[in-house]
C-alpha cells in the first residue's frame, strides 16, 4: 500500500513570509467613523489573567450562569500628538501640503530635536486648502514599566468631518490624549501587533509538513520533492523550506475590551505581574489572548468590521502571583 503524503500544509494568507521592520505595528488603513476623535490608540502588554463573570449573551446556552473569562492586560499611558498633518487629494492620491510640528523632550531619543524650537501657528492651517486631517502621535513609555526610555512615533487617523478633524487636533496638540476619550467598555478593536520572533526554524515547524518516512534518502524532516522548477538553481517559492520565523505584523479583529482600570494597583498579583512588574498607568482588560511578548507595544484601533456584543457581568478578577504557585 503506498505512503499517503501530504507535501505543505502552511498557510499562504501571508506571503511572503517577511520580517517586520520595527518593533510595533503600521496602520495601513482606518475606517472612516463620523464621531470627532482618534481612531486608534496604543498600550504595553502585559500579561494575562482571568476573571469571573455572568454571562449575558442572549444566545449562549449558559446565559445567566458564572464563566471564566480569559483577559490580556494592557498598559495603556496618555498620547501625545507630535505634529499635525494636512492631506490633500490629487492624482496620484493623498499628498501632504502642510504640517505644523511640536518639539519636545521627550522625543529627543526617537528624531533630532531643535534645542531652539520655534513657535507654532496654529492658525495658519485655517487658509489651507485640505482634504484630511492626519495627526502624528507618539508614546510616553516613562509613564508605563517598560524599561525603555524612547517613545514610538506612529501617525493615526482622526473621526468626523474635516473642520472636526482640524479642531480636534488643535484642541488637543499640547496635551495628554487618555484611552477612555477614545474607546469605552464594551467596544469591539482592532488589534496590530508584532508577534514573537522563534528565530530560523525548519519546514516541518515553519510550514506543518508531514515527516518522510523513516528509510527515506539523505534527510526525514525535509519536503522531499523540490517541484518542477529546479532548473539552473531555481526552486519555486512554494515549496516549504526552512528559514526565519515570526516577528510578523498580525491584525487581530474585534477584540472587547471588557473593563479599563483606572487604578492598576487594584488587580496587581503580589510581587508585581510576571516578567513585567508593577503598572504605573491605568491598565486595559481584553477578551481573549493578544500576540506578541510582554512590554510591546499593542496598537488598539476601532473595529472596521462592526459587530456587537453584550457585556458579562464581572464578579472577580483572579490577582493570584503566576509563578505556578
Amino acid at each position: 500500500m503506498p505512503n499517503v503524503r501530504q507535501p505543505r500544509s502552511g498557510s499562504m494568507q501571508f506571503w511572503p513570509r517577511k520580517r517586520a521592520k520595527r518593533s510595533y505595528a503600521r496602520i495601513r488603513h482606518s475606517p472612516h467613523l463620523k464621531d470627532k476623535g482618534l481612531v486608534a490608540f496604543a498600550g504595553y502588554k502585559v500579561g494575562m489573567t482571568h476573571l469571573q463573570a455572568i454571562e449575558t449573551k442572549k444566545t449562549s446556552h449558559r446565559k445567566g450562569e458564572e464563566i471564566s473569562i480569559p483577559v490580556t492586560i494592557l498598559e495603556c499611558p496618555p498620547l501625545k500628538i507630535h505634529s499635525i498633518r494636512l492631506y490633500k487629494k490629487n492624482f496620484a492620491g493623498m499628498k501632504m501640503v502642510k504640517e505644523v510640528v511640536q518639539h519636545s523632550k521627550d522625543l529627543g531619543r526617537k528624531i533630532p530635536v531643535s534645542k531652539k524650537p520655534k513657535a507654532h501657528d496654529l492658525s495658519a492651517l485655517n487658509s489651507i486648502d485640505y482634504d484630511d486631517v492626519k495627526v502624528v502621535v507618539y508614546t510616553q513609555p516613562r509613564l508605563a514599566n517598560t524599561e525603555r526610555k524612547k517613545p514610538e512615533l506612529f501617525e493615526i487617523s482622526l473621526g468626523g468631518s474635516k473642520e472636526d478633524k482640524l479642531a480636534y487636533a488643535k484642541e488637543h496638540f499640547e496635551k495628554d490624549i487618555l484611552f477612555e476619550t477614545v474607546f469605552k467598555e464594551g467596544e469591539f478593536t482592532d488589534l496590530r501587533v508584532i508577534t514573537i520572533g522563534k528565530g530560523f526554524q525548519g519546514p516541518v515547524k515553519r510550514f506543518g509538513i508531514s515527516l518522510r518516512q523513516s528509510k527515506s534518502e539523505k534527510a526525514i524532516r525535509n519536503p522531499g520533492s523540490l517541484g518542477p522548477w529546479m532548473g539552473q538553481g531555481h526552486i519555486m517559492y512554494r515549496v516549504a523550506h526552512a528559514g526565519k520565523m515570526g516577528y510578523h505584523m498580525r491584525t487581530e479583529y474585534n477584540k472587547q475590551i471588557i473593563k479599563i482600570i483606572k487604578d492598576g494597583k487594584t488587580i496587581m498579583p503580589k510581587g508585581g505581574f510576571l516578567r513585567y512588574g508593577n503598572t504605573k498607568a491605568q491598565l486595559i482588560l481584553v477578551k481573549g489572548s493578544i500576540g506578541g511578548p510582554k512590554k510591546r507595544l499593542v496598537i488598539m484601533q476601532k473595529a472596521e468590521r462592526k459587530t456587537t456584543g453584550d457585556l458579562p457581568t464581572i464578579q472577580e478578577i483572579n490577582v493570584s502571583e503566576k509563578q505556578g504557585n
